[in-house]
């Protein structure tokens, strides 16, 4: 990403962008991802440094849609989401707060760059330590682009468990949530090593953890039928 792109360029493109989306008679996922799929198209053939300038130009927007669908810009262009390292994470990450802006950048952008080495396992460790629950959620929720095979995971216990195993006494809501998906995604590939896991951390796992995971690894669902209503 070392070239400079054209600001006036990048910024009307932006503009371009932002108002196909709201001229929209319905703002649903389908209507705007139909959109980011003519504009992925547009974009194929340009550098990487052009289209984070402009996901970090519609990031500036107010309305959160727009991180959702810079996210996606990223995600679809390979030679960008193959470019991406920390510094390129701290620009897209900021201003994280809400478990949607989370769960897109972590399995999307940060997940698959940490999985093909683009970024280090210290980069996730610190996150983990982050005072910020959103940073914490993402350091969690980053550990599905390893074991989801959709999304190219080909199971990573050792990496997976090591973040999983620093935040096991963490009780924010949005972070145990997290650790249950990670560790059910985990479970698709390596159930024993997930077991091994709970045994190991039964008394320290919030009960929501122990519960769902336990329940994918019987029946392969989070909340099978008959087992009770979930508990928030």
């Amino acid at each position: 990403m070392a070239k400079s792109p054209n600001i006036a360029a990048v910024d009307a493109l932006a503009r371009e962008i932002t108002g196909a989306v709201r001229s929209l008679p319905r703002r649903d996922t389908a209507g705007v991802r139909a959109v980011r799929r003519q504009f992925s198209r547009r974009l194929a053939d340009e550098p990487p440094g052009y289209v984070l300038a402009v996901a970090l130009k519609l990031l500036g927007e107010p309305d959160p849609l727009f991180r959702w669908f810079a996210y996606e810009l990223v995600h679809f262009h390979h030679a960008t989401l193959r470019a991406l390292r920390a510094k390129h994470l701290a620009q897209l990450g900021r201003g994280l707060g809400r478990w949607e802006d989370v769960d897109t950048f972590a399995p999307y952008l940060a997940g698959p760059a940490w999985r093909e080495g683009q970024v280090s396992d210290a980069l996730i460790q610190r996150w983990a330590r982050s005072k910020d629950r959103w940073w914490r959620r993402a350091a969690v929720v980053s550990t599905v682009a390893l074991n989801n095979q959709a999304r190219g995971g080909g199971g990573d216990p050792a990496r997976t468990l090591l973040i999983c195993r620093m935040l096991v006494a963490d009780r924010d809501d949005m972070v145990v949530k997290a650790m249950s998906w990670a560790l059910r995604a985990l479970a698709v590939r390596d159930a024993r090593a997930v077991r091994a896991f709970l045994t190991e951390h039964e008394s320290g796992l919030a009960a929501r953890v122990k519960r769902e995971v336990n329940n994918k690894l019987a029946t392969g669902l989070k909340n099978p039928p008959g087992a009770g209503r979930a508990r928030p």
